[in-house]
């Protein structure tokens, strides 16, 4: 089972890139499973059709420890697995600690054995990069660290961040930086603005996103590039990045 997470600041597109990736690696046989690790919940939601399925933490708050894998775990586009580990009530609580409360109890319930993914992606809100949110960093969960991020100021400054994170814990066998994931936002010089910082933190760019109509297109409709727009060059774009993760 490969274990990686997806990082990256919020509104840069990374539930969107998550999303396409996941369905793409469905597409090419694999049995994926998402975990949106964000209090909006939304990273699965092109996955299913545009709803908002239901998170763990508010499951536990409904049912207490009376749950069953189904209550959490929902079968998306392709049979992609998704789950979302939601957060506290605004203003009461720990966003962090919510996604801790959440990988707990699908250990608890042994989910990994019992739907036995080939690939699980985290994908995680990276603004801020502290207790819950560095959960997949430091606490074996991924084994491979990806950032999604585009030429704008605020989402390199973020995934310089993240990049330090994962250095952290680096030397203790952890988490690995992949390298970035370049989601275009059409910035001047934008490329050259995300190779520099690469070289700042000694990574690269592994793979690169032209902003396009389609994506928004197929999130107009609750549904993935992939889903919406199977033949189209956007798509494409996404199955490479599937292929890639998966070989290297």
């Amino acid at each position: 089972m490969k274990k990686i997470a997806i990082y990256g600041k919020g509104g840069i597109g990374k539930s969107t890139t998550v999303s396409n990736l996941s369905a793409a690696l469905s597409s090419l046989g694999y049995k994926v499973m998402q975990i949106g690790c964000d209090p909006k919940a939304d990273s699965t939601k092109n996955l299913m059709q545009g709803q908002f399925i239901p998170t763990v933490l508010n499951v536990l708050r409904d049912k207490e420890d009376d749950i069953e894998l189904e209550d959490i775990v929902f079968k998306g586009y392709n049979g992609v697995l998704c789950v979302e580990a939601g957060g506290p009530t605004p203003g009461i609580g720990c966003a962090g600690r919510g996604i801790i409360t959440a990988f707990e109890k699908l250990e608890e319930l042994d989910a990994f054995e019992e739907y036995k993914p080939d690939i699980v992606i985290y994908d995680v809100l990276g603004d801020v990069v502290c207790g819950g949110f560095a959960m997949p960093i430091r606490n074996q969960y991924a084994e491979e660290v990806y950032i999604v991020t585009s030429g704008e100021m605020m989402s390199m400054y973020a995934a310089s961040n993240i990049s330090n994170a994962v250095k952290q814990f680096k030397s203790r066998g952890y988490a690995q930086l992949k390298g970035l994931i370049l989601n275009a936002k059409n910035v001047e010089n934008e490329v050259e603005l995300v190779e520099k910082l690469c070289s700042e933190i000694e990574t690269s760019i592994y793979h690169y996103i032209p902003r396009h109509p389609l994506v928004q297109e197929a999130e107009n409709q609750g549904k993935t590039v992939i889903e919406a727009f199977i033949d189209s060059d956007m798509a494409n774009i996404y199955m490479e990045l599937a292929k890639k993760i998966m070989v290297k």
